[in-house]
């Protein structure tokens, strides 16, 4: 039964959506944990950790572990810095509408392009994580060929394969009503949280050497410990992306203002520090450290072998559904955005994009656009197994790169005096602050920011193209950001006006 203080929450909620010009249309039905959870599944540390562990140990050895606490620290003050910006503007297509308030339309445009087109890519990236487990599981599930390995021919068709029989059922559900969504959710990230403690445990129990090993950089790391350490943050740069999607769902939670800060926050911290207690695991349980199943295999190898196939099947198991929610939470942030940035006329066939059901609270056409994107960016793995790393990669500097255009803006208004700190939340607490420690934070946060990109997107041969003759897979990063930019930019030029339908609120104006 619906209280007093239920519909005057409701009431504030949707009063506070007004404030900045829009209609209440999608479904408020997120509670605290609900918005945790969606922060959490983007991230999905066993979907990523398993399937970059192999990428990082292969390049830098064991010492690569080093990189994790390193982006975790500079991920925690981006994450800051968002939290600030969550209570204060809770719109969905956050990227987009923050970078929007702090600069301009056409500089908040462009972060909010690029960050939608970088969550397409991360949609395709996580449904390939499928092949790092599935034929583990079942040798059934090797539907191409023998080679389950990603960097082969067989394992990269086989992973498209699956990755496209997944995207048809996350967008089934992604038009479903939003409860079923959120249900889906909260019960894999559950099972996610209590496998990778689960993993975590029984891999320390199974130690068969010191922490100290992660000192080593063993044969692996070529180009010596900084090399190593630098090509090893690409496993936990693509694992720490993601936590800005509480702040995503900010239109369907209850109290936003006071719940999407909160969980941006614990969201990546709890994944911070479950992931690198699983890769130090999977480090200390390993079988061999220098018989090349690590480098190819990654966790997967070291469950089955560790831990006997019977237990190693289990949490397999549960990895699966790690990846399935991962896919469709970061699906539903994809398509959020396109409609917050379609609601305000920003997009071709905004119209359409911007439509909700009003029976089930979702808008449907963003939730199959951006999986009929990913399915075809899928088809790449058929052309080269490069691409695999090269979708993996590419989708990190874009969420980089739109992080960046947020933090950068935001200093400027630190800087000048410009940004409010004061304001109270819907149960009249004062809004999440960083106080005078904001404009350091930010500061950091940023070149941490920029910094991570410049590493993330350097044509390095020997990444992007070990086994030479496809030059387009060394700058497929930068090619793809330059073409998301250009055509981004012939569209504003050539049609944006004449295809908006409706005028950007004046609050973003």
């Amino acid at each position: 039964m619906t209280t007093i203080d239920d519909r005057s929450l409701k009431e504030s909620d949707d009063r506070s959506l007004e404030e900045f010009g829009y209609r209440q249309e999608l479904h408020r039905s997120l509670g605290r944990y609900a918005s945790f959870a969606a922060g959490f599944s983007f991230i999905s540390v066993l979907t990523t950790v398993f399937q970059f562990f192999a990428f990082g140990y292969a390049f830098g050895g064991p010492v690569f572990f080093w990189a994790w606490p390193a982006v975790l620290a500079g991920q925690v003050l981006v994450a800051a810095c968002f939290a600030e910006l969550a209570a204060r503007y809770p719109i969905s297509g956050a990227i987009y509408q923050w970078s929007s308030r702090l600069s301009n339309p056409s500089f908040g445009w462009f972060a909010g392009w690029i960050m939608v087109i970088g969550q397409v890519v991360v949609v395709a990236a996580a449904a390939l994580a499928l092949q790092m487990v599935l034929p583990a599981l079942w040798s059934g599930f090797q539907l191409i060929g023998t080679d389950t390995a990603v960097t082969s021919a067989d394992g990269a068709a086989n992973a498209a394969v699956l990755g496209v029989v997944l995207l048809v059922l996350t967008t089934l559900v992604n038009v479903m009503d939003n409860r079923v969504m959120s249900v889906i959710n909260r019960v894999g990230v559950t099972a996610e949280i209590i496998g990778a403690v689960l993993i975590v445990v029984l891999l320390l129990t199974h130690s068969k050497r010191s922490p100290g090993i992660t000192f080593h950089t063993g044969t692996a790391a070529e180009g010596g410990l900084l090399g190593a350490l630098l090509v090893g943050s690409f496993t936990a740069a693509y694992v720490m992306i993601g936590f800005d999607s509480a702040g995503e769902m900010s239109e369907e939670t209850h109290r936003p203002r006071r719940t999407a800060p909160r969980t941006i926050l614990t969201a990546l911290t709890a994944a911070g520090l479950l992931g690198g207690l699983v890769i130090l695991g999977g480090l200390l349980a390993a079988p061999s450290l220098t018989d090349g199943h690590l480098g190819v295999d990654g966790l997967s190898y070291v469950l089955t072998s560790s831990l006997g196939d019977g237990v190693g099947r289990v949490l397999l198991a549960d990895v699966v559904v790690a990846i399935a929610v991962a896919t469709l939470a970061i699906q539903t942030a994809a398509s959020r955005m396109l409609f917050s940035m379609a609601r305000d006329g920003q997009l071709p066939f905004a119209d359409r994009l911007a439509r909700v059901n009003p029976r089930t609270g979702m808008p449907g056409a963003p939730a199959v656009v951006v999986g009929v994107l990913a399915a075809v960016l899928l088809l790449l793995n058929f052309a080269s197994p490069d691409a695999f790393l090269a979708i993996g990669t590419t989708c990190i500097v874009m969420l980089y790169l739109a992080y960046a255009m947020v933090t950068g803006p935001l200093l400027v208004r630190r800087l000048r005096g410009e940004f409010r700190v004061g304001g109270t939340d819907e149960t009249g607490a004062p809004l999440f602050s960083l106080g005078r420690w904001g404009v350091p934070v930010n500061a950091v946060a940023l070149l941490y920011g920029l910094a991570m990109t410049v590493n993330l997107a350097w044509p390095r041969e020997a990444v992007y193209d070990p086994s030479g003759g496809h030059w387009y897979f060394r700058w497929f990063t930068v090619l793809f950001l330059t073409v998301t930019v250009v055509v981004g930019a012939v569209w504003r030029l050539t049609r944006a006006e004449s295809r908006s339908a409706v005028a950007v609120p004046e609050a973003v104006a």
